[in-house]
């Protein structure tokens, strides 16, 4: 019985130890263990896999993935980080630029921004081709320059009183339609994801005035192009109270772990110990440093519990970047499958 458990625990659970993590393997391939049946089988898989949303907003999604392997997960990562296109500045026309911002880095900031903008309904552009077109391109206008207010007070020493237009933000990028992307698109449809971006300081007789490409592009190729501020998974805690913990022992364990993990019960005028959410911990692994209670309780994960966050830039919502992810995902396997089925045929 001892045997089987400790089975059941290697192929399951990846445990966390005082000074070490054990079962960090996966195992469950064919043939590996006495009496299981490892072999890949659709039906199982179906009935076993399950996706669960646990939260979502406008910007960031949070979900368990229930029944896959690593592999599987960090493809998913992989792709949302990398693979998912978006539409960003490329080229920049720099046609006046007094500003104490070279150049190079002006450009360099200005394809960090956001571009608010379906990168679904554009192709990506062509190699060497330099204008673009309405399909491909979207074009901006960035004007500023800084003067004197002439109705600041002459005591005062903010920049804010003194001088007009002395902080280049993105709400002041102009979206200019290329073709009928003004009959396609509707008005405010294009623009930066975020108008309080800072992105120069200028002083009275300075000016920027610059034109930008956007075009469609992938993280693989530069960061800018990546659909999410970050998208990380980690797997589900699993935390087991050997024995029973009561009195003040039970408070303490409680301090040893995220707040919301360990609940403390009155059980017949006594103060019991209890799991109440594990999915809240960190597994900052503080109870090792408690002497009297590192050995009541057992630290694990579960191996094929996956909990997602994905943090959108604001480009796409979180949902559609998933969905957008499985696609790519997908057209991987198809073109995998084309090429066994091409190796067979020769």
């Amino acid at each position: 019985m001892a045997a089987a458990q400790a089975v059941e625990e290697m192929r399951g659970r990846v445990v966390l130890g005082e000074f070490g993590v054990r079962n960090v393997h996966t195992t469950d391939f064919p043939g590996n263990y006495a009496g299981y049946d490892d072999a890949w089988d659709q039906d199982r898989f179906e009935k076993n896999f399950r996706v669960d949303v646990v939260h979502m907003d406008e910007n960031s999604l949070e979900f368990d993935m229930v029944g896959i392997d690593a592999a599987i997960a960090n493809a998913f990562r992989r792709i949302l980080l990398a693979e998912v296109p978006t539409m960003a500045v490329e080229k920049v026309l720099v046609y006046n630029n007094t500003s104490i911002v070279q150049d190079e880095i002006l450009a360099h900031r200005l394809g960090l921004i956001p571009i608010h903008a379906d990168p679904r309904l554009f192709e990506y552009r062509n190699q060497g081709d330099e204008e673009g077109t309405e399909i491909d391109t979207l074009q901006f206008r960035l004007q500023v320059r800084c003067t004197r207010n002439p109705h600041a007070a002459k005591d005062s020493s903010d920049p804010n009183e003194l001088y007009v237009n002395h902080k280049v933000y993105t709400r002041h990028m102009t979206w200019v339609p290329l073709g009928n992307q003004a009959d396609v698109f509707p008005e405010g449809t294009i623009r930066p994801v975020h108008d309080d971006i800072l992105i120069a300081q200028l002083r009275p007789g300075q000016e920027i005035d610059l034109l930008m490409h956007c075009v469609k592009g992938i993280g693989k190729d530069h960061a800018k192009f990546s659909p999410v501020a970050t998208a990380s998974y980690r797997l589900l805690p699993d935390i087991t109270l050997l024995e029973p913990v009561e009195g003040e022992a039970a408070e303490e364990l409680s301090q040893c772990f995220s707040p919301g993990v360990i609940e403390v019960q009155e059980v017949q005028g006594k103060k019991v110990a209890r799991v109440a959410n594990p999915r809240l911990d960190t597994f900052s692994r503080e109870i090792f440093r408690n002497e009297k209670l590192k050995k009541v309780v057992r630290l694990a994960r579960v191996r094929d519990h996956y909990i997602f966050s994905v943090e959108s830039t604001g480009v796409l919502p979180p949902d559609v970047l998933v969905s957008e992810a499985i696609k790519v995902l997908m057209g991987k396997c198809r073109r995998f499958l084309d090429e066994l089925d091409a190796v067979q045929m020769d």
